[in-house]
């Protein structure tokens, strides 16, 4: 039970961020992320999966595994559509 109420977590706050991207890419405009939060958050959530990674929980992985790569994407649009 406490496996799948961090799994049903993980996938929900991962999936948040898909919107945004979408959006990002089909406006072709991230003007209104603001960069320093990004780069924070991103941060924060390499940070999470490192220590998911020494914990060896696999809820913690891949939920910041996914959210590491959505805001990467995210960055990198801002960069991309300055």
């Amino acid at each position: 039970m406490l496996e799948s109420l961090g799994y049903s977590a993980g996938f929900l706050t991962t999936m948040a961020f898909v919107p945004q991207v979408v959006q990002i890419y089909k406006t072709k405009s991230a003007k209104d992320v603001s960069l320093a939060m990004f780069l924070l958050f991103t941060l924060g959530v390499a940070m999470w999966l490192a220590y998911g990674l020494i914990t060896q929980s696999f809820p913690v992985v891949a939920a910041n595994g996914v959210t590491l790569a959505l805001s990467g994407v995210i960055l990198y649009f801002k960069f991309r559509y300055r």
